[in-house]
This record gives C-alpha cells, structure tokens and sequence, in this order.
C-alpha cells in the first residue's frame, strides 16, 4: 500500500469502530481504486462486507461511514457513496501529488509491499529435460515464471525459484547412447544411433568436447561404465547450456531438484511415500502392478505408481518431490507446466489431498502453446540450423527485451502467436520500444541541460492539469497493482498498466511545455512529477525483466 491507502485503510478501521462499535476483521478493511476514475481516486467496500453483521442494507451503513470518513481523512477533497454501498475518495490535488516524494525516497523499492507477509513459497517453472536446447516453448514458460517469482519478491513473500530436471527416464539413457554413437563417429569408428536417439548438432559438439578433452579412453572401456559416464556427462553440459541461456534471458533459478535425488539411498523417499499412502489406505495391487485410489480425490481414473515389470510410473518421484518441498518448508508450491499436463494437474492434486495436505496447497497455472509467426506465416524452424527455434537464438534475433514483453504481456490461458517482424522492429507498433522510448524521454527531460535541476518540495499543488492528476494516479495505484498482480499470478496486468500510462504520458509530453522558464515553480514541479513516473516505469518493466534503456 502506498501511504493513502494506508491512511484510508486505518481511516475505515477507526471509522467502523466508532459508528458501529466494532473491531473489524481485516477481510472488511478493503482498499482499492476504481475502475471509473470519476468516481474517485480510492474506494472501500467495507459497508458491503457488513452488511450480513449489522443486518442492514449496504447503503444504509454506508452512509454514516462516509461522513466519519470526511472527518478522519482530511486529504480528501470529498467521501460520497455509490449503489451498491462503495464509499468513494477523491483526492485534493495537493494530496495526490504528495506521493512524489513518496516515489523519490522509495526510488527502486517503489511498489513493494508487504501483502506476502513473509509466506513461504516454492514456484516450480521450465523444468525440461537436460536432452537438448530450450526452444520457444520453453521461452514462454521461462519468463512468465520468472515475473511471477519478481513480483512474489516485491509483495514481501519469501520465494524459492526451482527447476525440476526430468533426469531418471529413458530419455537420459537416449542422449548417453546418442553422445556415444557421435563420440565414435569422432574417430571413425561405428556405433549405431539409437533410433529414438538425440541428432541435434549440440549433441555432436558434446561428443566432440568429451572426444578433445578423453581421447580414445571410452572406444574400448566397458560398455555399463561408458554409459553411465556419457549419460553424466551429457547431463551435466545440457543443464549448464541451460542455465547459461536462461540467465541470458534473464532467469535466475536458485535450486536445481533433480528428479534422480528421489532414487538415492534405495529410493527410501519414495519409499517412504508408498509406505504412508499403503498406511492411509490409498493404494491396491492389480494385475501386478500397484494403484493409488486416485478416483477417490477427483481423478477421473485411478493411476498406477509401479507398473507390472516394477519400474515406476513419472507420478511416483514426482509425488515424493512434492513431499519434500513440504519438508523443506514451503507449504504454497506453484508449479508452471506446458498444456499437455493439463490431465497430470488433478492427480498431483489428488495425491497431496490424498495424504492430507490442505487444498490450495499446489496451484499450476498451464501455459499455452506458442506459434511463431513472421509475415502471417507460422516459422517452425530457425533459419539458420534448420532446428526448433532456440531461446538464444530468439534473444539475438528480436532482444531479450521484446523476448520478454511479448511473452508476459498475453494471458498463459490463451494461445499466442509470437510475431518475430514485430517484436524485432524499433518503432511505436512495437509495445516494448513505446514503452522504453517513453522512459528515454523522461530521461532526455532530466537531463537536459537547458532545464533548471530539480529540486525537492515540500508540496506540489501546481500540477492541477488533468493528464498531470491522471498520471499521479497510476503512480499511487502502482504498489497495490504490484500486489494484485502477485496475487494472481497475472504479470500481464502490469504490461497493460505500463501501456496505459506509457500512453498517457507521450500524450501528455507532446502537449505541455515542463520546461517554463517564465514559471519555474511550475517547471520544478512538473520535473518532479517525471521524475516520479521515471522510478514507477523503471519498477515496473524490471518485474517483467524488461530494461530501461536512458537513450535509444
């Protein structure tokens, strides 16, 4: 909350204490903005959220709040009430341009707040098989994720930011028998690629590397051993290409869990999670293979956990991994997986209620899938390997920049269609240049020498156009937009806010003269006022890991 909505926050606490005599339950004390800035710069619903207590009609209580609310909170010009019982704020000018200096000494930390309070969760995001490169795909999930973990941070939850490597099935068996076949390809020698075998050119470089840096040590040493070395090996190189090229796209994941963890030890956390759902009755053996009584929970069928030859089913580690992020003290878990999970999503769910974990315990947003598209035309392959277009590759051709924006400015729950030409063009219909361009612009003003340097004032009542109170208004929505956003998971909202008032502001620019030197009261106090707008567009295009270029 920024400073107003604390003080109205308190204002509405106070006020239903003293009408009605009653301590509110802080589920009653909503502050929020309108929709309709007419109706005002913040609104309650309190009055609606009492009616059910007080056994009156939302208007009816509304009203006497909205006079006590006149009396408690001086800075606004005027507290009227709305069908069906909202009680509206609108702002004196002066008050609203207080938050300048609100902004100013907040500077980077403008828009956190405390709606977290310090909760403990885990996100779970990408998530790929250390098999090959991360493709487009990957790259919508990648950065989706990565804002929602930015914002999370900013709204005061403690966050821990996980990629889950699928590292335990045949696919890993798949890339060592492929780097294998490469390895002696190296030396001329004969080794068959699997048929459902890895071609990718960065498994032949691999196999390169491991020729240049071995020799010919593997050509005759024993085949389980070879294997096992190649299968590392190979692991290990995709998952720092991985991370080489995630941090490239700016995503930072802090722990890597691999799937292989839960096979340690003999398997005993698996184990160990069979042993407590045999013991809560959730599991029975048929035709050789052992159940979980999914059905039970939501499931539209029971799902099997070890199959007839006794290997187990992907859902049985991945249960005991859900378990141990339990464990390990993160009671939220959110996971981001691609739209063919979408069926995987109630079985989780199923087992976590199954072994009496709360309901809200996992949520998984499902991340659509992307086409890209140049010229109308759907593009399957880069143009110059031949193969899946690549994160890297896509960071070079259109910038880590527009990368981004274009991924986390549409909703995950809608198919999209990435267009390269657009997203790779320096001119207004390119979102993500507008935006930045904007900020340019603040930038130029600030620093231009023919402009008296800015100083602080106490007060700054002369900023009373009507673009100028529009704007200050997104600046104070700014911090409760940040918490909704992290709330729902939804950083797309805040590529609209950025639009919305990136909009507003080239408006307002190529209208208003800020440098009047026959006013240079004005002139200081429309500085501050761009000043003010510089910090919130650079808040708010860092949580989409975008960057604020000061020239362009």
């Amino acid at each position: 909350m920024n400073d107003f909505e604390q003080k109205i926050f308190q204002a509405v606490k106070d006020a239903v204490r003293e009408v009605y005599g009653l301590e509110p339950e802080a589920s009653v004390l909503t502050v929020e903005v309108p929709r309709d800035h007419q109706l005002g710069d913040y609104a309650t619903g309190a009055a609606m959220k009492l009616a059910k207590t007080l056994h009156k009609s939302p208007m009816d209580i509304a009203q006497p709040l909205a006079e006590k609310l006149q009396e408690l909170v001086p800075e606004a010009e005027s507290v009227t009430v709305a069908k069906p019982g909202f009680i509206n704020f609108k702002l004196r000018s002066g008050a609203l341009a207080a938050l300048i200096n609100q902004v100013l000494d907040a500077g980077d930390d403008y828009g956190k707040n405390d709606s977290g309070q310090g909760q403990r969760i885990l996100v779970e995001w990408v998530s790929a098989n250390p098999t090959g490169d991360l493709h487009c795909g990957h790259a919508r999930n990648a950065a989706w994720g990565d804002s929602i973990c930015r914002l999370l941070e900013k709204s005061g939850y403690d966050v821990l930011r996980e990629f889950y490597v699928n590292d335990a099935g045949n696919q890993i068996v798949m890339l060592g028998e492929s780097l294998i076949s490469r390895y002696f390809e190296h030396f001329g020698k004969e080794y068959p690629l699997p048929e459902n075998g890895y071609h990718a050119d960065d498994v032949k470089q691999i196999a390169c590397e491991i020729a240049q840096q071995d020799g010919e040590k593997w050509l005759n040493a024993d085949p389980k051993e070879r294997l096992e070395y190649f299968m590392a090996e190979g692991k290990a190189r995709e998952l720092e290409k991985i991370d080489r090229d995630l941090k490239l796209y700016r995503v930072n994941i802090k722990s890597w869990m691999h799937e292989t963890f839960f096979y340690e030890n003999d398997m005993q956390r698996i184990k160990d999670c069979l042993k407590l759902m045999d013991e809560k009755g959730l599991l029975y053996e048929q035709d050789g293979a052992l159940w979980f009584k999914s059905t039970d929970y939501g499931d539209d069928k029971d799902r099997v956990l070890r199959k007839s030859d006794g290997t187990l089913s992907y859902l049985t580690p991945d249960i005991a991994n859900h378990v141990y992020k339990m464990e390990r003290g993160y009671p939220k878990m959110v996971n981001l997986w691609g739209a063919d999970h979408h069926s995987y999503v109630t079985r989780m769910q199923a087992a976590l209620t199954a072994l009496g974990y709360p309901k809200g315990t996992l949520s998984v947003d499902i991340i659509q899938m992307v086409r890209m598209v140049e010229d109308g035309v759907e593009v399957k392959m880069s143009k110059r390997t031949g193969n899946a277009i690549t994160i890297r590759e896509l960071c070079e051709d259109v910038g880590v920049d527009a990368a981004r924006w274009f991924f986390v400015s549409k909703d995950i729950s809608s198919q999209m269609d990435f267009d390269m030409k657009q997203a790779a063009a320096r001119d207004n219909d390119n979102p993500v240049y507008y935006a930045q361009y904007a900020y340019s612009r603040m930038c130029s003003i600030l620093r231009n020498k023919d402009i008296p340097e800015f100083h602080r004032e106490d007060s700054y009542d002369r900023l009373t156009d009507e673009k100028e109170l529009l704007l200050l208004r997104m600046i104070g929505e700014f911090p409760g937009l940040v918490a909704k956003a992290a709330r729902t998971r939804k950083p797309n909202i805040v590529a609209d806010s950025i639009l919305a008032m990136v909009k507003l502001y080239h408006s307002y620019y190529n209208g208003t003269r800020v440098n009047n030197p026959d006013d240079p009261e004005l002139t200081n106090q429309r500085l501050g006022l761009v000043k003010a707008l510089q910090i919130t567009l650079r808040n708010a295009l860092d949580l989409l890991g975008v960057s604020a270029p000061e020239s362009m």
